[in-house]
Order: C-alpha cells, then sequence, then structure tokens
C-alpha cells in the first residue's frame, strides 16, 4: 500500500472517529489548541499521547518527526513484549505537557512510535477487536469451570494479536497458572493477566449511575481516592448502603466532591455533644443545617418537638450554661422556631 492510499485511509478514520464524538468519550480531554498553529513549529513537542481501548491510555515519544494529529491510527512499540500495537492520537502539542504533569512518569521509559498505520495493520487490529467479545464470554466459562473465585471483566487483544490482556478482579490472590494453559490453548496466543480494583472495574465498562450522567469514573475522573462514611455524616446524609454505594459495590465517589465546603462550614459551629440544660430539661441537637448555621434541639424527654436555633445564639447559651443558672426553657429564645413531628401512616 502507497503513503498516499495510507493518508487517504486515515483521513477516513479520523472522520469516522469525529463523528463518533457524539458519544461519550472516556477520559475525554478537549484539545483547545488543535486549530492554532504555534509559531514554533519547528519545536514541536514530541511526546504523543495515544488512547487505545475503553480508558488505557498511554504516552510515546516521536523520534521519527511523523506529522500526527488528533485520530490518526498508528502503529506503536508495545508496552512489553514483541511484535507492535495500534492505537489512535488523542491529544498532541503542548497540551500533552499539562497531562504528563498529572502523571509520575519517567521521561527515559517512553515507548517508541512507529509509522502512521498501513491498512494491513489496520485490518489486523480490527479482526482481533471483534474476537474480544467472544473471547471474554469463552474466558469467563473456562474461569468458572476452573472453579476460580474471580471476575474476568474485560479483554484487549495487541495490535497484532500476539498478545492479549485479559483484566480481572479479585478478594484474594489467584492461582491461575492452569487458567493460562487454558486460555493459551483456546486462543493461540500469549496470555497477560492483569489484576485492578473495582473502581477500575466500573472505568472500563462504564454505565449510567443514579443521578442519570454517565460514571464519573469513565468520562473524566482519574484518581480515585477513599471514600468513607465520614463523608457522609459531615454531609448530613443518612446512612443508606443501597443509596451511597455506586455500580462498583463502593462508595460514591461523589461524597468527596462538597466535602471540604462542609468541613469548613462545620468550623463555625460548636460541638454536636454539648447538650443545653434548661430548668425544663436537658436539651440535644438532632439536627443541624450546614449553610443557613443553624441547628435544631429538642428536649430528651419529648423528642418529638424540635426547636430551630440559629448557631450564634447557641454559642452564647452554652457560654451562659457554664456560670449561671439553667435556662428557663428553649421557648424563650426570641429566635427560634417550634416545630412538631407528626408522623403518616405510608402503606395504606
Amino acid at each position: 500500500m502507497n503513503k498516499s492510499c495510507s493518508d487517504c485511509f486515515n483521513k477516513c478514520a479520523k472522520k469516522e472517529n469525529i463523528l463518533q464524538k457524539k458519544q461519550c468519550y472516556k477520559l475525554n480531554v478537549l484539545d483547545w489548541l488543535s486549530n492554532i498553529q504555534s509559531p514554533f513549529e519547528y519545536k514541536k513537542y514530541d511526546i504523543i499521547e495515544i488512547q487505545f481501548k475503553n480508558d488505557r491510555k498511554e504516552f510515546f515519544i516521536n523520534q521519527k518527526k511523523i506529522p500526527l494529529n488528533q485520530g490518526d491510527i498508528v502503529t506503536v512499540e508495545p508496552k512489553s513484549g514483541t511484535g507492535y500495537d495500534i492505537g489512535i492520537v488523542y491529544l498532541t502539542g503542548e497540551l500533552v505537557k499539562l497531562q504528563i504533569r498529572n502523571h509520575t512518569i519517567n521521561l527515559n521509559t517512553f515507548k517508541k512510535i512507529y509509522r502512521k498505520s498501513t491498512y494491513k495493520e489496520i485490518n489486523i487490529w480490527k479482526s482481533f477487536k471483534k474476537k474480544e467479545s467472544t473471547t471474554l464470554l469463552k474466558a469467563k466459562k473456562i474461569a468458572k469451570n476452573l472453579n476460580l473465585s474471580m471476575k474476568i471483566c474485560d479483554v484487549e487483544y495487541q495490535g497484532d494479536g500476539e498478545k492479549a490482556i485479559f483484566y480481572y478482579t479479585a478478594e484474594n490472590r489467584i492461582d491461575f497458572r492452569k487458567l493460562i494453559k487454558e486460555f493459551a490453548f483456546h486462543f493461540h496466543t500469549r496470555i497477560e493477566m492483569r489484576q485492578i480494583g473495582y473502581r477500575q472495574e466500573a472505568a472500563k465498562i462504564g454505565g449510567i449511575g443514579s443521578c442519570g450522567r454517565e460514571l464519573c469514573c469513565s468520562t473524566w475522573l482519574k484518581n480515585f481516592k477513599s471514600v468513607t462514611t465520614h463523608s457522609a455524616r459531615y454531609q448530613q446524609l443518612s446512612i443508606n448502603i443501597q443509596k451511597l454505594t455506586g455500580q462498583c459495590g463502593k462508595l460514591k465517589c461523589c461524597l468527596n466532591y462538597e466535602l471540604d465546603s462542609y468541613l469548613d462550614a462545620i468550623k463555625y459551629f460548636p460541638d454536636f455533644n454539648r447538650k443545653i440544660h434548661t430548668e425544663k430539661g436537658i436539651a440535644q441537637c438532632m439536627k443541624i443545617d450546614v449553610f443557613k448555621r443553624e441547628m435544631w434541639y429538642s428536649y430528651v424527654k419529648s423528642p418529638n418537638t424540635w426547636f430551630k436555633i440559629k448557631v450564634k445564639k447557641i454559642k452564647e447559651i452554652l457560654e451562659k450554661n457554664k456560670v449561671t443558672p439553667p435556662l428557663e426553657e428553649l421557648s424563650t429564645i426570641n429566635t427560634i422556631q417550634k416545630t412538631e413531628l407528626t408522623f403518616k401512616d405510608l402503606s395504606i
């Protein structure tokens, strides 16, 4: 295949890639410098970000100074082993520098870009991509027959088909020596088993969250921070595990998004466990409104009647409790609203 045919094929592939932009890309980045020609074109940045299957992206060095644009299909050096891999150019130019800052990468370990993919290489790559779904189903059956407590969630063939990567999740250590022999016998290729976490599994598979939007981990979220039930408690959310867990079975990552704002606001509040002493009895905090800076108190003996009081007033009352006799009662505070809780039978 001559160079002109290869360029024509790459242009067609690029158009097809642009049409697919209507769908949601995984970890999508807008190249806002793509239409701006740099005055330092001769010093163009040589590191290219290339996307493979799902959320797998890697950086490669363009030593041969091949003119590449977003959407071009390229043949690259594989991460390990022999042969070659094929991916799609995802980001070029100065924006790659910003992307690399988010990763701890040794600049001397970058693999090389060989060339723009030929027509033959692209056909081989597409034929193995079509086999991935059937390979995944067969691999799951083999693992089930061997009674292995693991879940194979994705399969990715190398561009030339010489290697297949099987992504799996498991609670405990797995001895998959027999499994690799079975895979090599059925799929006739080199096998690599790669364990991932449950959040990474959700990022690869994708889906729709309870908010109605595509999962954060499969669209833009890269770093998975630990999420605990304290995040829900600080935001006054009920500890309902079914509502707080995502599709990965772990606590939702979005519980951390507004946590810092709540922590800053809570610093203004007194200790929730401190009680107000009155002549009528002891009152305890039942609920708080973080951003309105209000606290709801009720008497221990009559918990169904709540009094809404401003935080500033609560601080004054707690200070007075230290030196003066108990307050007459909560109803004497002029900044309160008394609320009587009523219950309805929803079973009818």
